[in-house]
Parts: structure tokens; C-alpha cells; sequence
């Protein structure tokens, strides 16, 4: 932004002129108003509801998911939602959340809205009601809501706070210049999101399909060409435990020539990125990874993410074991992309959790571990599994490569789009 001529930093050809600051009182003709009394006692049927929940649904309102609520025909009249409705909640549990806003963007005629939201219904003759939405997410209009909020034990704004908001606006024209770049920036983001959940959702079931369920010798999903049962064997018999770093102190780590794989490492990645790990002063007793080493975590706050696992499939030397995990070692012929996606599957992980023990903290012990059953095919099969799902991975983080991308993009034009 030129603070001098009130003018965005990046600007569309064809508009020229300064930007003009107006409060948003100046920008409605029916004012600020608060919303319906959600009584407990009258959800699930009557009129759409926008509540506080529905506000972080996305660029705008999602009125497929809203609840309904029974109010009288008068009651809904003086509270009826329109098209380019924009609401901003009243309250946050830290400062920084005050006046989170929303978009209603539907014409659908039976929606409503909350008591504990607040109604900006913005003048369409002059505003365009998608390009305030985009600007009230800008740093210059949330520094502005966060001042006029009050903190005793939650932080509140009322609508005098935000009717006095004033920012600066171009003419309808540029606004809806604006906003459709920001719709359809928003459009991108939700059509990468949509398949990267939808992949994600194929890969778990697959995890749950491709391998052996409990108890039994073949999975329900098989590729063509195999055939015949799996073999079953424990996992101590195809493989042996290590211990991470030990005798360590806080004076050893974050620097030296060494480096070591953390919990947080094991715990979020398949297969670990040796990118990632971290730097330590070494000596020659420890145990060096190698390249298939599995890694275990022993501890966690719920019996679900205990005992997660993650496959070493670097080249890099010196590496070493954080000591919250354990290691395993496979001691015959494995593929280990197929067996980072085994140890992950619903069979395996259930029968982990089912040894999980504590209250407050869930811990888990290395030799049950490898007392637990798995069954293996032909390695040629293990192969064929591991590049399905090595595939399956590389196409969702794609997608979220592509959807931080974007994300990044839009917050870059946050900021020099508008003044």
C-alpha cells in the first residue's frame, strides 16, 4: 500500500484513484443487529440456522450443513438471512478471535441467524458484499476489530465497536474486480481439497482393505495375478529391537555433526523424511540407523497414538534414535515401503492399541509388540502394495502442496490488494 495516496500495492489495469476510507456504518442501510434466542428446546426442525460454528466454514456460508430452529413467523421476518448478509461473531476465548466474520452467499429464503452473531447487511448499491468479506480477513481490518473488543474473562465486541470500523474501499467496479479473483482463488483451493480428501479417504479404507483383517489369511482387496494364503508370523520373528539414544543430556542436542530422528518425526510420517531430523553430539556406542529401520513411539496421551510407526528410508550416515522410540531391525527379505504401510494398517494398529496401558499417559512395551501376529505375502506382492499406496501418497501431497500453495498466494494478496 502507497500510505501517501491511499492506493493497493497491486492493482488490476483499467482503475486508478485513491482508495476511500469510510466506517462501516456508512456502508448498510438497515445498521447492525444481533440474531434469534437458539433455545435448546427447539432445534431440529423449522427455519435454517446460522450459528457461530457455521463461521469457519470456508470463504463463505455453508447452508447445506446449517441446523434448523422452531421460531414464530414474526420472530424469523425481523431476523430473515439475505443474500451478501455478513456476520461477525460477538465473542472469543482469546482477543485475536473477536469478530470473525462470514458471508452468506445462498438465496435460499429460510435462513436465520443466532443470537450470538452480528448482522452487517451491507448497501448493494455501493458494496459489493463478496469484496468486504475478503476485506474484513485483511490484517488492517482485524487489528481494527481486535482493538474495539473488551477482555474481562472472554473478549466481546458490540455492534458500535464494529459499526465504527473504518477502512478503505475502492469504487463497486474494482470491489467486484476483487472479489472475483479472491472467489475464484477460493474455488482452486476447495477443488484441491475436495480430492485430497477424497484420496486420503481412499487411503484408509485401502489400509483397512489390502491387508488381512484379524484373524484371517488373505485381505479383501487383492491384486490381480495373486493368490493363496499369507504367511503369519510374529513380528519378533522377522525382525529385532534397538534402543534410541541413551545417556544423553540437553547439553548434547541442537548441535554437533550427528543427527536424530524425533518422536514428532515418527509419529507424523509413513516414512521418514531426513530432512527433518535434527542435530546431536554423538559418540560410538549408540545405534546408527540404516536405511529400513522401523521406528516405534512408546509413549502417548491416548491409547490411538501410541506405538505409531515410521520407516527410515533415507541414504543419509550418522542418524540416529530419538530415545522415546524404539527401533526394529528386519532380519530377512522385506519391501520397506510395504512394510511402512502394513504397520499403519487398521489390523495391525488395533491389535498395538489393544496392548496400550496407563491412565493420563498411555504407554506401550517393545517385547508385546513383537509378540503381535502380521502376515506377509510374497515379496512380489509386498511390492506391488507398497507402490500402490507410494503412489496413492505422492498424488495427495500433491494436492496439499497445491492447497499451501494457494494459501500462501491469497494471504500475499490479502495483503497487497488491499490498503
Amino acid at each position: 500500500m502507497s500510505v501517501e495516496n491511499n492506493v493497493p500495492e497491486i492493482r488490476f489495469k483499467g482503475f486508478s484513484g485513491e482508495w476511500v476510507h469510510r466506517k462501516l456504518q456508512d456502508l448498510t442501510n438497515n445498521g447492525f443487529s444481533n440474531g434469534v434466542f437458539n433455545d435448546p428446546q427447539k432445534v431440529g426442525k423449522g427455519y435454517r440456522l446460522i450459528n457461530v460454528k457455521d463461521m469457519y466454514s470456508g470463504d463463505s456460508i455453508n447452508v447445506d450443513n446449517l441446523s434448523l430452529v422452531d421460531i414464530d413467523e414474526k420472530e424469523f421476518k425481523n431476523n430473515k438471512v439475505e443474500y451478501g448478509d455478513i456476520f461477525f461473531t460477538r465473542s472469543s476465548l482469546v482477543k485475536e478471535g473477536i469478530a470473525y466474520s462470514n458471508v452468506n452467499l445462498s438465496d435460499r429464503n429460510d435462513i436465520t441467524f443466532d443470537g450470538h452473531l452480528i448482522r452487517m447487511q451491507p448497501c448493494k448499491v455501493t458494496t459489493d458484499p463478496v469484496f468486504l468479506a475478503y476485506l474484513f480477513k485483511t490484517s488492517s481490518a482485524r487489528s481494527q476489530f481486535i482493538l474495539g473488543g473488551k477482555t474481562t474473562t472472554m473478549t466481546t465486541i458490540g455492534q458500535s465497536d464494529i459499526a465504527v470500523v473504518e477502512l478503505a474501499q475502492p469504487d463497486k467496479s474494482e470491489q467486484t474486480a476483487i472479489g472475483n479473483t479472491f472467489q475464484k482463488l477460493d474455488s482452486l483451493i476447495n477443488q484441491h481439497q475436495q480430492k485430497h480428501d477424497k484420496l486420503s479417504n481412499i487411503k484408509k479404507a485401502m489400509l483397512e482393505k489390502m491387508f488381512p483383517k484379524q484373524g484371517e489369511t488373505v485381505p479383501e482387496i487383492r491384486f490381480k495375478g495373486f493368490s493363496g494364503d499369507w504367511e503369519e508370523k510374529k513380528l519378533g520373528e522377522i525382525g529385532e529391537t534397538f534402543t534410541g539414544l541413551a545417556g544423553k543430556t540437553k547439553h548434547d542436542f541442537g548441535h554437533g555433526q550427528a543427527r536424530f530422528v524425533t518422536y514428532m518425526n515418527v509419529f507424523a510420517n509413513a516414512i521418514s523424511n531426513e530432512s527433518l531430523v535434527e542435530p546431536v553430539e554423538i559418540d560410538e556406542s549408540q545405534n546408527e540407523v540404516v536405511k529400513g529401520d522401523v521406528f516405534f513411539t512408546t509413549s502417548s496421551e491416548t491409547p490411538e497414538e501410541v506405538g505409531m510407526s515410521s520407516i527410515w528410508m533415507g541414504e543419509a550416515k550418522n542418524v540416529y534414535l530419538n530415545s522415546f522410540c524404539f527401533g526394529y531391525r528386519p532380519k530377512q527379505k522385506i519391501d520397506s515401503v510395504y512394510l511402512a504401510y502394513m504397520l499403519r494398517a487398521s489390523s495391525f494398529r488395533k491389535q498395538v492399541i489393544f496392548l496400550a496401558q496407563g491412565v493420563s499417559r498411555y504407554n506401550i512395551s517393545k517385547t508385546k509388540v513383537m509378540d503381535i501376529k502380521t502376515y506377509m505375502p510374497s515379496l512380489l506382492e509386498q511390492e506391488k502394495i507398497g507402490s500402490y499406496f507410494q503412489k496413492l501418497d505422492a498424488l495427495i501431497n500433491q494436492h496439499q502442496q497445491q492447497i499451501t500453495k494457494l494459501n500462501n498466494i491469497k494471504q500475499a494478496c490479502l495483503s497487497k490488494m488491499f490498503v
